[in-house]
């Protein structure tokens, strides 16, 4: 990435912009989620995924899902 603003891409100050405001609004806002539990049947379904992936499972393509609910 470019060391200053004049020297960089408009995608890369996009993401930039992007990702001060991000930091800035867990600062102020905090993690909506953060002491919250997950159900066991929650836990069990990430871990089957983790390892689905790790075994080389992909998900089903954003195209498909998009023919399947008519959003062409």
């Amino acid at each position: 990435m470019a060391s200053k603003v004049s020297e960089m891409t408009a995608t890369e100050l996009k993401e930039m912009i992007e990702t001060i405001v991000e930091q800035k609004l867990l600062e102020l806002l905090g993690d909506p989620d953060e002491g919250l539990s997950l159900r066991k049947s929650l836990l069990d379904r990430l871990r089957r995924q983790k390892r689905a992936v790790a075994k080389g499972a992909r998900g089903v393509p954003l195209e498909e899902v998009m023919r399947k609910l008519g959003l062409e």
